[in-house]
């Protein structure tokens, strides 16, 4: 990961803003969810707007510009039409006018699938440069009125740069899948285009993932006592302190970005990574767990060098 880049709409809603809309409180919602805050973006701060934005940052970061990327990953459940997906238009946006560009439905799991995705590519030499661009606009998709998932989610975007690099950085991709289950986590369609989850069937069956996490250091060949940092998807604030924990984690700094950010669905995990950088809990270089889990039901995780 040669660059990192966020973007983060800058109005914020408050517990107490969400309150005098439907029967909850602050205090409810953060004994619930760890959540206090969440960034909601305005009309100007659309799905692609907000990934080129992050786009930018990264490649700035990677001290690189956009004629330079060969393959542009829109990792995004909300692109706000089916067809065409948001990839081709961040590229576009940013000028990376030769660059391939599709879009990755992983849902909250989508980063980690993109990033394997792009990795494997730079290993196989198909490309030399590849952004990934985690961009989600969750709340064209909130009902305001559904107390249970209305606290919960929220916008915002993520990009990093893959590239070569003298040793690998980028651990093997561990994912997995329970399509059994579609209806736990979902945006049904057909004339209701509002988020719909089952809340108590997600925390178990995250919790239930705890030994997919320690496989994923297992693949990478790091203990978990030896990761700087975990980042998992935010769903919420006790789903990913139970993970850490639950890895044996006990030297890791753990992304807490979602009691800000909300739920951001693919783009929590680069959130809360820039977050652990900015704040100097984890350093370029450190070993740094991503984990990613959502609607679908789907996973997918791997051990990361920070950018």
């Amino acid at each position: 990961m040669l660059g990192l880049g966020v973007y983060r709409p800058a109005r914020v809603v408050t517990n107490d803003e969400i309150a005098q809309r439907v029967d909850t409180s602050d205090a409810w919602i953060q004994s619930r969810t760890g959540i206090a805050t969440r960034r909601i973006a305005d009309e100007e701060e659309t799905t692609v707007a907000m990934g080129a934005a992050a786009a930018e940052k990264a490649l700035a970061a990677a001290g690189l510009t956009a004629d330079t990327i060969d393959l542009v990953i829109g990792a995004t459940c909300t692109s706000p039409s089916q067809i065409p997906g948001a990839g081709p238009q961040i590229a576009h946006r940013i000028g990376a006018g030769q660059a391939g560009a599709f879009d990755i439905n992983g849902a909250c799991a989508g980063f980690s699938y993109a990033v394997s995705t792009a990795a494997d590519m730079v290993r196989a030499g198909s490309v030399r440069h590849v952004l990934v661009v985690a961009t989600e606009r969750l709340s064209d998709y909130t009902d305001w009125d559904d107390r249970s998932t209305c606290i919960l989610l929220a916008d915002g975007a993520g990009a990093t740069v893959i590239g070569a690099a003298e040793t690998d950085e980028i651990g093997p991709a561990v994912w997995g899948h329970d399509g059994s289950r579609p209806e736990v986590i979902r945006v049904p369609g057909y004339g209701d285009n509002m988020f719909r989850m089952e809340g108590q069937a997600v925390f178990r069956w995250a919790i239930s993932l705890v030994p997919t996490v320690r496989q994923i250091c297992e693949r990478a060949g790091v203990a978990p006592d030896e990761l700087a940092g975990i980042v998992p998807h935010q769903a919420n604030l006790r789903i990913v302190e139970a993970l850490a924990t639950g890895i044996g984690a006990t030297n890791a700094a753990v992304a807490r970005d979602v009691v800000d950010s909300g739920n951001t669905s693919a783009a929590s995990i680069p959130l809360g990574l820039a977050r652990l950088l900015d704040t100097g809990e984890i350093r370029r270089g450190d070993p740094v767990l991503l984990f990613g889990f959502g609607a679908g039901l789907t996973y997918c995780g791997q051990v990361v060098r920070c950018p």
